[in-house]
């Protein structure tokens, strides 16, 4: 069986499924609330910015609550530049592998921090950086991760991603502001500390000519068992001997265990055979809706699962043979029109759906669990599947 991540309830339990159209995110702003204060204690003790990263969340009606907490947004290129400009407020620091020369000067003009990728990049576009008072950061690979997966190990001798340690020698630091690094997913506290033990050596005389250190994302800081007051420690410690400002990026930590994607059993059968399990359709799509169960891949929890009980199949509407979210128990069969949910359904799903072979999207909602009103803030059409096409 797949790892199942998430699954964390939290609040989830007593929400109507039936309230909501179907399929749909549903985000709950109470525990959406409770990261930000975690992630607010974090920053307040440690006078280090925290920067919200839009790749994994960019639901921009959450916007105004979200930067009442953070210090502002990390894009990955333009199209979320110019969405962090649009609807949130603080700092914007932007990252690319590459950027495009017809891209750059608006970039540029909307970032607060660019930060290059290689030194091919730094040294064609750092001084159009500086003349738009950009601060200047270059993006170091430490050469050291503990992600076992190659596809999210950003941080491994063969990643496209960062400079490595020892070029550093090569690059102009009186014109550089700033150094970005980034080895983590879904990852607690040791890591980060070992990724620094191996580079604090490189860094720290470096330091004396650098304005800010950026610690990337991948911070699993809101997780229950996450060693907060380590990392609070860390962070002072860095901060004192780098005399640097220190910043982080989460992206699924802001919103981790606050979203459920809510679905509808459209069918539900048993094939003809001793050996096969029973089989359930649903209108969520693995593949156009949650992509990471079949890219990671992963198992999402599902809400209210027992532990004993009939073994089901649940897959999407699509033709996808593999369109297949996962294997579940269920006390009773599932019967045509019962609503699920699936749990931490918040980060990397919405900024990843696609109309692959006519799906519809979901809908995306806001619940506040605390007063149980509900906001359905988006709705799909086929105008929405058309106006992709030509």
């Amino acid at each position: 069986m797949l790892q199942t991540l998430g699954g964390n309830p939290r609040n989830f339990k007593k929400l109507d499924l039936h309230s909501l159209p179907s399929p749909c995110f549903v985000i709950d702003k109470k525990a959406l609330k409770h990261n930000l204060e975690i992630l607010q204690k974090v920053k307040h003790e440690t006078n280090t910015k925290v920067l919200m990263a839009l790749k994994a969340f960019s639901t921009f009606s959450l916007a105004p609550l979200i930067s009442n907490y953070l210090d502002g947004c990390c894009s990955s290129g333009l199209f979320e530049a110019k969405l962090a400009k649009k609807y949130f407020t603080g700092e914007i620091s932007t990252f690319s592998p590459a950027y495009k020369k017809e891209e750059f000067h608006e970039i540029a003009t909307i970032s607060d921090h660019v930060i290059f990728n290689s030194l091919n990049q730094f040294n064609l576009f750092c001084d159009i950086s500086k003349k738009l008072k950009n601060k200047v950061g270059i993006r170091v690979n430490p050469l050291y991760s503990e992600v076992n997966d190659l596809k999210y190990s950003p941080a491994n001798l063969r990643s496209r991603l960062g400079i490595h340690t020892n070029d550093l020698k090569n690059i102009n630091t009186d014109k550089l502001d700033g150094i970005h690094f980034h080895s983590l997913c879904e990852q607690k506290f040791d890591p980060l500390k070992n990724t620094w033990d191996e580079i604090k050596d490189i860094i720290i005389p470096l330091s004396k000519n650098l304005n800010w250190l950026n610690l990337g994302g991948g911070h699993h800081i809101t997780r229950q068992d996450y060693e907060t007051d380590k990392l609070i420690d860390f962070l002072k410690d860095i901060s004192y001997k780098t005399g640097c400002q220190i910043y982080l990026e989460p992206g699924e930590a802001v919103v981790l265990d606050s979203g459920v994607l809510i679905g509808e059993i459209i069918d539900c059968f048993k094939p003809n055979n001793p050996l096969s399990p029973y089989m359930a359709i649903t209108d969520i799509s693995a593949t156009c809706h949650i992509p990471d169960v079949l890219e990671a891949p992963y198992r999402p929890a599902l809400l209210n699962e027992p532990n004993i009980g009939y073994d089901v199949i649940i897959g999407g509407p699509s033709c996808l043979a593999g369109d297949v979210i996962g294997q579940y128990k269920f006390e009773t069969l599932p019967k045509v029109g019962e609503r699920i949910a699936f749990l931490d359904q918040a980060h990397y799903t919405m900024v990843k759906t696609n109309f692959f072979n006519g799906v519809k999207l979901p809908s995306i909602a806001i619940w506040d669990s605390e007063t149980n009103d509900i906001e359905i803030i988006k709705t799909f059409s086929y105008d929405d599947f058309e106006n992709r096409l030509s």
